[in-house]
């Protein structure tokens, strides 16, 4: 996998999608990549903090309120080589795409100014929505690559990992 030595920031978004972003995890780590995991609050619900710390060896990053971690959102988004987001809920890519910053994802995301690669996951009539299709070209015109959009089913939140070779270098 083209992932050996290179530091992943992956951000889990809250959607019942964010469960395969465990294998996403354990494989990019297995592939040799340094993986720093973000959750949201909504995703915790889903699955919780210590199962990423169990298979990437690493702390979670959950809150951008953590003693400590003032700044770890500044600092993930300058070193990571990419951010992968996975699962991109709508909810996630409405709130990117309209720079808000209210969470240690988002808030890493605007500060972002290298690749980021989303994993779209929702049902078919919230993708099909023009709100929706309106975010992803605002994020893709801000250089954002997405995998799983064609001929995937999006509800199953289904993550490529041979869409996330060959991503494109890290960015000055």
């Amino acid at each position: 996998m083209a992932f050996a030595g290179r530091h992943v920031v992956l951000g889990v978004s809250g959607g019942i999608a964010c469960y395969k972003s465990c294998t996403l995890a354990r494989r990019l780590t297995e592939g040799g990549a340094r993986v720093d995991v973000v959750l949201t609050a909504a995703a915790a619900e889903f699955v919780r903090p210590v199962t990423f710390e169990a298979l990437t060896g690493r702390p979670v990053l959950a809150s951008l309120w953590e003693r400590g971690r003032a700044l770890a959102h500044i600092g993930l988004a300058k070193q990571a080589d990419l951010v992968i987001v996975a699962p991109a809920t709508a909810h996630l890519l409405a709130r990117a795409a309209q720079g808000m910053a209210d969470d240690l994802l988002t808030a890493l995301l605007l500060a972002r100014g290298g690749p980021v690669l989303g994993a779209p996951a929702m049902n078919d009539a919230m993708y099909a929505h023009p709100a929706t299709r309106a975010n992803f070209k605002t994020l893709a015109e801000r250089g954002w690559h997405f995998v799983g959009l064609h001929g995937v089913p999006l509800a199953g939140g289904q993550v490529d990992m041979q869409g996330l070779i060959g991503v494109p270098e890290r960015r000055a």
